[in-house]
C-alpha cells in the first residue's frame, strides 16, 4: 500500500510539473535567464561588434559607478522623481476612488472618464504633453490668457522633470483609483453606520475607518509606485528625444542604462552594473515598504 501511495504521489507531482512547464519555461526564458545574465555581464567587460569577448574585470564596474557623475545626477533625479510621483499619486487615487465611491450622480460617466488616460499608450500621452507644454502649447496660451508668466516646459532645466511627474501623476492616478475603488465597496457599511451612531462625521469617518480599513491596499498601491517609478524611461526618453536633456535635468537610471548599452561601445558590462544596483536599490525598498507596513497592520 505504501509503494502505491508513494507511486501515486510521484506521478501527481510529475503531472504537475508537467502543466506548470510552460510556464516555468517563460518564467526561466524571460526573467530568471534575463537577471542572470545581467549579473554576469556587471562584472566584465563587454565587446559585442567584431570579436565578442567577456573580459572579467571583477568589482571595477561598480568602482566606476563612484566617480560617474552622469550616474550620480540620474539617480538623484530618479530618487526626486520617486519621492515626489509615488505620494502624489497614492494620494489622488484615494481621493477620486472615495469621490467615486459617494453615490454622487454620474459616477459611472466619471469611472469612464477618469480612467481613459490609463487606457492611452504612454508614448501617445507624452507627445499630447509635449505638444501642451511647448512654448506655443495649450498650457503657455491658456497662462497668458491669464496674464501669468509663461514657462519654457520643454528646455528649462529647472522645470523639464516636474513636467513629466505631473503627467505620470495624472496619468498613472486613474490604474490605482479602480483598485482602491474595488477595496472601498468591500469595506462593510456597518462600520459607518456604527460611527454615525457615535456622531462621526465624513472627515472623521474617512480618517478613521476608511484609510484603516485600506492600509494593505495602500501598501500595495505603494510598492507598485515605487517599481514603476524607479523605472522611468519612454517619457524621459520622448521628452529629451534620448539625450536626458535639459542639461541631464530629465536623466534617469534607466535611460542611462539604455545610453551606456546602446549608444557607447563598449560599455554593455558598465551598463549592466548600474542596472543591477538599481534592481537592488528597488529590493531594498520594497522591503522596507513591506516592514513598514506590517509594523502598521499590527498596530
Amino acid at each position: 500500500m505504501r509503494g502505491k501511495s508513494s507511486k501515486k504521489a510521484l506521478r501527481e507531482a510529475g503531472q504537475g510539473f508537467l502543466f506548470m512547464s510552460p510556464a516555468l519555461v517563460v518564467l526561466l526564458l524571460f526573467i530568471i535567464g534575463p537577471i542572470l545574465f545581467v549579473v554576469f555581464l556587471s562584472f566584465h567587460k563587454v565587446q559585442l561588434l567584431g570579436n565578442v569577448s567577456f573580459d572579467f574585470v571583477a568589482f571595477d564596474n561598480f568602482k566606476r559607478l563612484l566617480d560617474d557623475t552622469r550616474a550620480k545626477i540620474a539617480l538623484w533625479n530618479t530618487f526626486k522623481y520617486v519621492i515626489i510621483v509615488v505620494p502624489c499619486q497614492t494620494l489622488l487615487a484615494l481621493i477620486l476612488a472615495a469621490t467615486l465611491n459617494a453615490g454622487l450622480k454620474g459616477q459611472t460617466f466619471f469611472r469612464i472618464v477618469y480612467f481613459l488616460p490609463t487606457l492611452t499608450s504612454s508614448a501617445v500621452l507624452t507627445l499630447i504633453f509635449m505638444w501642451m507644454y511647448n512654448k506655443e502649447g495649450l498650457i503657455n496660451k491658456l497662462l497668458d490668457f491669464l496674464g501669468l508668466p509663461t514657462y519654457n516646459f520643454l528646455g528649462d532645466p529647472g522645470i523639464a522633470l516636474n513636467a513629466i511627474m505631473a503627467m505620470n501623476i495624472w496619468s498613472t492616478a486613474p490604474f490605482f483609483m479602480v483598485i482602491y475603488l474595488a477595496a472601498l465597496q468591500d469595506i462593510p457599511d456597518s462600520l459607518y453606520e456604527a460611527a454615525e451612531l457615535d456622531g462621526a462625521n465624513a472627515l472623521q469617518k474617512f480618517w478613521l475607518i476608511t484609510v484603516p480599513q485600506l492600509r494593505p491596499v495602500t501598501s500595495f498601491v505603494v510598492i507598485m509606485g515605487l517599481i514603476g517609478t524607479f523605472q522611468l524611461f519612454d517619457q524621459s526618453y520622448i521628452f529629451s528625444a534620448g539625450s536626458g536633456g535639459p542639461d541631464n535635468s530629465t536623466l534617469t537610471v534607466v535611460l542611462l542604462v539604455y545610453q551606456y548599452a546602446f549608444k557607447t561601445l563598449g560599455t554593455m558590462g558598465y551598463a549592466a552594473a548600474l542596472a543591477f544596483l538599481l534592481a537592488i536599490v528597488i529590493l531594498t525598498a520594497t522591503l522596507i515598504q513591506r516592514k513598514f507596513s506590517k509594523e502598521e497592520s499590527l498596530y
